[in-house]
């Protein structure tokens, strides 16, 4: 028996349950939850640049964070084979560049997520604690919750 997230408390429940016994909200039907636009299970990185110009829809905390991380990861290799290379920055200024419209995708994507326009990603401060909050639950005006649950 597989779990889903209440859609009106957001606890736990069979599958199987019509409503929540916690709070009584009526559940969606079993396929429903199994056609619904629930994140990948593969690398967050490869996702995102899948979608690499893609500025609708929405984007969980995980997937930004993981490219995020990686995307770091990346570019730091690259600025140490600069330096044994003596290229003066040319790979990691190339890869920077090829990944300049997939971050802000991806950023704008997250900022959706909750609920939010896009162009806040352009505020710097701002934007850092928008990006680490939680999805806002349920469907709105930019799509579907990609974590699975309404």
């Amino acid at each position: 028996m597989s779990l889903v997230f209440c859609r009106g408390c957001a606890k736990e429940i069979s599958t199987l349950a019509l409503a929540c016994p916690q709070c009584g909200a009526p559940q969606a039907p079993l396929h429903s939850i199994a056609n619904g636009p629930v994140m990948a299970s593969g690398n967050p990185y490869v996702e995102a640049l899948k979608k690499y110009a893609v500025f609708t829809g929405r984007a969980t905390r995980r997937e930004y964070w993981m490219f995020f991380l990686i995307n770091m990861g990346i570019a730091i290799v690259m600025s140490v084979f600069d330096a044994m290379l003596k290229t003066g920055g040319v790979l990691q200024s190339l890869y920077n560049l090829a990944m300049l419209l997939p971050s802000l995708a991806v950023g704008v994507r997250r900022m959706h997520d909750t609920d939010r326009s896009g162009w806040w990603i352009l505020l710097p401060i701002v934007n850092i604690v928008f990006l680490a909050q939680d999805s806002q639950p349920g469907p709105n005006r930019f799509g579907a919750n990609r974590k699975g649950f309404n």
